[in-house]
């Protein structure tokens, strides 16, 4: 027998009609007779003979009823099921080996081929083969009788149930009590529950002895698209089955055949869209791909009569934006145009694009630009134009300017979708991503900020030796701790090892005159009580072994007495500071920022809010 299935693995389509019937045969009308002897009505008799009518024309079979893409193209081989290649491997496997579970489980979203996939294993599991010696097989021949049944949807062994509308304790008990009887005439007895999500949890319960322990004649088929609504109990004694979204390439290549299959041109672009479209689902993108053969039709045939599919009356029917007007939309943003900006907004939404589909397609262009910033535009661009355009962003903009692109107009669509006007709210979220994109960004910001922590010493000096003094005029310099201070430093760190009170005060107000072995001359910075003379005089004594000068001086004596160690530190945070606030990447980021300040975070154990400076930067 020869296979009546097309490439596509689905069958020919039958008239619903039934055939016209032929005129009866002696055999008939003997039957007829003996049905009499069994008491059967006898046949009424024959009305008188009239004129025989004129002959007329032999009547026309009626017309076939269209059938939607979706169903047409119903896969009927597991060959001709697309992008599940693991899940087919693995039933191979199993069929093989003769390791077939007595429940199978298929989740996925809508229109990858749930149901189809259940029905596929109903034929896999009872075809015969053309000769009717087979056994299970992946390939079913879809020949046998158990093949074009169950394909018909007419095999008394194959009960198809939809738990949408049988939900009930009182359904499953009707099949609790049909396994007990073998298969009529096929090897197994299938059941295919569709959606068994729905099913209430009291029918969850009452099927699952059975489902743990069924005859060995019985298989369970389930098919859902929520699996997190089914009890563990249930999920546990299937063998489950993911079934994957079906990848955009995969599906604009099988809407291609089809086409073909139908006598249809369509451009690869309107193919695309619609295998977009559909987002991983054959169903919905079939029936995409049947509404625009339709619009097609009906905008006018191409070339010699046949039906030409175009990429803009698929935009156009799915309220899409034009690629062209998508990157002139986003060109205006980055250039920072506000007037082209709203014009092209304005003439988007003038030929009937929804403004949260303006935003989505932007969010689209800018994923595009960062996988191009990786990969390059090969599998991002469906045009030399769209791939230069995505090239040239991909090569001017950085990845942080990408992902704060990406953050503004995710947030942007948010809002849209949500608005009460949503065009004045896409207005407002392209203008919002205009200015930001004017704004320093924020990890160069921290970049600038590591490298003059980084160069910390170098900049204090050059600040104190160029920035003139808080207090008056002097030079800086004239602050600085010099090399009597430095040694001063490291005397005051031993005292405050002997003596923590007398070292803080020696660096807190001591502000040095003169100062060398045995000899310190200082004035006191004013606010500190009492005289610490003596106590100073002790300590030095103590930590150098020698008699040591102390001498306090005030008034015209103390002149040119150098600042003491924390008004010194102080200074030098000051003129870094002011220093680093001259740069113009700083004060730029300042001006952008009104109200900002920079502070220093370098040590998380304190909770004090400082100004940063490398000084306090080092010290941390």
């Amino acid at each position: 027998m020869a296979d009546s299935t097309d490439m596509f693995g689905h069958e020919p389509e039958t008239p619903d009609a039934p055939p016209i019937a032929a005129a009866p045969s002696a055999a008939d009308l003997e039957a007829a007779g003996q049905g009499a002897m069994f008491g059967d009505p006898a046949p009424a008799p024959a009305a008188p003979a009239s004129p025989a009518p004129a002959p007329s024309a032999p009547a026309a079979a009626p017309a076939q009823p269209y059938r939607v893409l979706a169903r047409k193209y119903r896969p009927q081989t597991f060959s001709a099921l697309i992008g599940q290649e693991a899940m087919v491997q693995t039933l191979a496997n199993a069929i093989r080996r003769d390791r077939l579970a007595h429940a199978f489980l298929m989740t996925g979203v809508r229109g990858v081929g749930k149901t189809s996939t259940a029905r596929l294993i109903a034929k896999a599991l009872n075809c015969i083969g053309p000769d009717g010696q087979g056994g299970p097989t992946i390939d079913p021949c879809g020949q046998c009788e158990p093949c074009l049944a169950i394909a018909e949807g007419r095999h008394i062994d194959v009960i198809e149930m939809d738990a949408a509308s049988h939900t009930g304790v009182d359904d499953v008990r009707e099949i609790i009590e049909a396994v007990r009887y073998a298969a009529v005439s096929a090897r197994y007895k299938i059941y295919i529950i569709d959606e068994v999500h729905m099913l209430s949890r009291n029918a969850f319960n009452a099927l699952l002895k059975t489902l743990e322990e069924p005859p060995a004649h019985v298989k369970f088929l389930f098919a859902t698209t929520e699996v997190d609504k089914l009890p563990v109990t249930v999920l546990s004694r299937c063998q489950r089955f993911d079934l994957r979204r079906i990848p955009t390439a995969l599906l604009a290549d099988h809407f291609a055949h089809v086409c073909k299959a139908e006598g249809v041109e369509a451009e690869a672009e309107a193919l695309a869209m619609v295998a977009a479209a559909a987002e991983g689902s054959a169903r919905d993108g079939l029936s995409i791909l049947d509404q625009a053969i339709s619009h097609a039709d009906l905008a006018g045939s191409g070339e010699g009569g046949a039906i030409h599919v175009t990429a803009g009356q698929v935009q156009d029917m799915l309220g899409l934006a034009d690629k062209t007007l998508q990157r002139r939309l986003f060109a205006a943003m980055l250039k920072g145009d506000g007037a082209a900006l709203l014009g092209e907004v304005a003439h988007q939404y003038a030929l009937g694009i929804e403004p949260v589909a303006m935003l989505r397609a932007q969010l689209d262009l800018v994923h595009k630009v960062t996988v191009t910033q990786i990969s390059g535009p090969e599998g991002e661009a469906r045009s030399p134009e769209e791939a230069a355009a995505l090239q040239g962003w991909a090569g001017e903009l950085s990845a942080g300017q990408l992902h704060r692109l990406w953050q503004l107009l995710l947030k942007g669509h948010d809002e849209v979708k949500t608005a009460p006007d949503p065009l004045v709210a896409a207005q407002m979220a392209l203008l919002r991503v205009l200015h930001a994109a004017e704004m320093p960004d924020p990890g160069g910001l921290v970049r600038k900020l590591e490298e003059m922590l980084a160069q910390g010493p170098a900049l204090a000096a050059a600040a104190m030796a160029a920035a003139p003094a808080a207090d008056g005029g002097a030079p800086a310099a004239a602050m600085a701790p010099t090399g009597i201070a430095m040694d001063w430093q490291a005397l005051v760190e031993q005292v405050e090892e002997l003596s923590p009170l007398t070292g803080a005060t020696m660096r807190l107000s001591v502000r040095l005159i003169e100062l060398r072995m045995g000899t310190l001359r200082y004035q006191l910075a004013p606010g500190l009580p009492g005289d610490p003379t003596p106590d100073i005089k002790k300590a030095l004594q103590n930590i150098t072994g020698q008699a040591w000068l102390v001498e306090r001086l005030d008034g015209t004596a103390a002149e040119g007495a150098q600042p003491s160690l924390v008004e010194a530190k102080a200074a030098l945070e000051a003129q870094a500071d002011a220093a680093m606030r001259a740069d113009p990447l700083v004060r730029a980021a300042l001006e952008a920022f009104p109200g900002a300040e920079i502070l220093d975070e370098s040590n998380p154990a304190t909770s004090e809010r400082r100004p940063w400076s490398p000084a306090r930067s080092r010290q941390a």
